[in-house]
């Protein structure tokens, strides 16, 4: 699979539906995306063999004794549902997904390379201001692999 990249805005329906963006539908190839609860209050999306790999390392790297594994299995394992694209390449996003990201009517779709994130639009601006400061330390720290 290519790499996803790119940020796209489109809104979601009364129905909790979204149209995907066909560019990354194209690098997709597939008929159906995982969906689970993402860190900042997003959501994640990954491509089945994506989440089957991560998946499997998650679930072979924990412990049912671990508070904090048991905690990551409920949070990003345990809500992750499997979700056909519709013939029109729209999404259905699940009520409690969506009250999750607190996904309202307008979004912002995230290709990070081997994931998407799915924001609500308000939400994800709010992040960046929020994050400003840190990410110009965060790209200052990483400034020996940039040119």
């Amino acid at each position: 699979m290519e790499m996803l990249f790119g940020e796209y805005s489109n809104t979601l329906d009364e129905k909790g539906r979204i149209l995907f963006p066909a560019k990354l539908r194209g690098v997709l190839r597939q008929e159906s995306v995982v969906v689970t609860q993402g860190l900042d209050r997003c959501l994640m999306l990954f491509t089945i063999d994506e989440w089957m790999s991560l998946n499997r390392k998650i679930v072979e790297s924990a412990s049912l004794f671990n508070d904090q594994k048991r905690l990551v299995m409920r949070r990003f394992i345990a809500p992750a549902q499997k979700i056909d694209f519709d013939r029109t390449g729209r999404l259905s996003i699940p009520q409690s997904l969506r009250d999750y990201a607190g996904l309202k009517s307008e979004c912002t779709i995230l290709g990070i390379n081997r994931y998407m994130e799915l924001w609500d639009s308000e939400s994800y601006r709010a992040y960046l201001e929020k994050t400003e400061s840190s990410f110009l330390q965060a790209a200052e720290s990483m400034g020996d692999i940039l040119m």
